[in-house]
């Protein structure tokens, strides 16, 4: 990891009930397998010992989804990233879990997507906020499913992180790659807080378009400003967001397939338990439109990545 990459260090100092989260998605565009490798340092509300664990998942066409966990195990305080026994993520990722093992690379270093204002992740002012660090990455190498392997060469993915006090009531997330260095990110969320957990789901929708060259441009501007002009249906096999960000109206609409998802359930800093469902191989609509015109669309057929959580 370099200098360059402040966002994928660790940010917690000691203090009890926090959650961070390191991971990782990804499409190999040959066969179209989904990977996702999930890392978390758990500071227990209680003050007790923190820990590392995580899991990992490979969905396969055609093939129930593989999942496998690593951890817990005591946490060692790694400032540049992530360390669980064999398991390390400093910039490349190495692991285990189970019958699943990994040795990835994502390249070079790459600009910060900030699905949540950048004082949010920085001043650390909510009960959470994700960042994307690397939105455009692509991962070679190999990932090994008992005596399978899967080698991978410029996959598309991110590298993505969360820190706060703990998940979300209820969420869905989305990750699109667009190609050409385009990406859209989705976090729509209820908050645990009280009072808050009354409120509908907040989107937060950021694109990045323009190809990756001098024309990139991150849009919403102030994505937690237009999360107001946005609404949010959620529900357990995916999530919808409709609105309107200025001129332009957003339409987005996420189906996780029953086939291909997995089911993970694990504790928040307090220990609360919970669920989330996860497919790398999910389906994404996104329309751009101004008046009844649309200006941009994108259809991803089993190659978005996207989540939803909370729903039991």
């Amino acid at each position: 990891m370099t200098a360059m990459e402040p966002d994928l260090r660790s940010r917690w100092r000691g203090q009890p009930g926090r959650l961070e989260v390191w991971y990782t998605t990804l499409t190999d565009p040959v066969t179209g397998t989904g990977v996702w490798i999930h890392h978390e340092l758990v500071a227990p509300s209680d003050g007790g010992d923190p820990w590392g664990h995580g899991w990992v998942a490979v969905f396969e066409p055609g093939a129930p989804p593989v999942l496998e966990r690593f951890g817990p195990e005591p946490w060692s305080a790694p400032d540049a990233g992530f360390t669980c026994g064999a398991v390390r993520y400093d910039g490349a990722l190495v692991g285990r879990g189970g019958a699943v093992s990994w040795e990835l690379d994502s390249g070079g270093p790459d600009r910060t997507l900030h699905t949540f204002p950048r004082w949010a992740w920085r001043r650390e002012l909510l009960p959470a906020a994700q960042v994307v660090p690397r939105p455009a990455a692509r991962y070679s190498g190999v990932v090994r499913v008992g005596d399978r392997e899967l080698v991978l060469r410029d996959a598309p993915g991110a590298d993505a992180r969360i820190y706060g006090h703990g998940n979300a009531q209820r969420w869905g997330w989305l990750h699109a790659d667009l190609g050409d260095g385009e990406v859209c990110e989705v976090v729509a969320a209820v908050s645990m807080r009280p009072g808050l957990n009354r409120l509908p789901p907040l989107p937060l929708v950021r694109f990045r378009l323009g190809g990756g060259g001098t024309g990139t441009r991150d849009w919403p501007v102030d994505p937690l400003l237009a999360a107001v002009g946005l609404r949010a249906r959620l529900r357990p096999d995916g999530f919808e967001v409709r609105g309107r960000v200025g001129r332009r109206r957003v339409a987005i609409t996420v189906d996780l397939p029953a086939d291909e998802t997995v089911e993970v359930d694990y504790r928040d800093p307090d220990g609360a338990r919970l669920l989330c469902r996860n497919s790398e191989r999910a389906t994404a609509r996104i329309e751009l439109l101004r008046g009844s015109a649309v200006e941009r669309s994108w259809c991803l057929g089993g190659v978005a990545h996207a989540e939803v959580g909370g729903f039991r």
